[in-house]
């Protein structure tokens, strides 16, 4: 009787059904040449993003900016700089700004965004500097092609 029993088990193993060893390294294989393609563009992806979110809060500095000089000094652009210092005291912007990027808190007394003798942004100075921008300065054709992001909820 036991040795019935021992002999349905065993035949009943032999006819199950499983992958083979050659499947088993194609599918290895596959999945190899699926990450050697894969993580290089996640990796450029996310650098995108971290540049592009940069990007984004020197066009949030300038759009503050802007409001600051309408409300604070008559609209007078011409040759106009503006601290986060500034921005920061009469609230235009949220005390706590950081780079997206680093998380590094932007530095209130040399963060300026500068506007030339006619008026135009001239340029956007972040310090410390973002990732991938070693001077941390912005042209102002980079930052108006930037989108607004909304600042967070206080």
């Amino acid at each position: 009787m036991l040795a019935q029993a021992i002999k349905r088990r065993l035949s009943k193993e032999e006819n199950q059904k499983g992958f083979t060893l050659i499947e088993l390294l194609a599918v290895i294989v596959i999945l190899g040449i699926i990450a050697v393609i894969a993580i290089p563009m996640i990796g450029g992806i996310i650098n995108k993003s971290k540049t592009d979110a940069d990007l984004a809060t020197a066009r949030q500095l300038y759009d503050a900016s802007r409001m600051y000089i309408m409300g604070e000094k008559n609209g007078e652009f011409k040759n106009a700089s503006v601290t986060l210092a500034e921005l920061k005291l009469k609230k235009y912007i949220d005390k706590t700004l950081v780079l997206p990027s680093s998380k590094k808190s932007i530095t209130e007394s040399t963060t300026i965004i500068k506007y030339d003798a006619e008026g135009a942004l001239e340029k956007v100075t972040i310090d410390p500097a973002p990732e991938g921008n070693a001077s941390g300065v912005y042209s102002a054709e980079k930052v108006l092609s930037a989108e607004p992001t909304p600042s967070p909820a206080n």
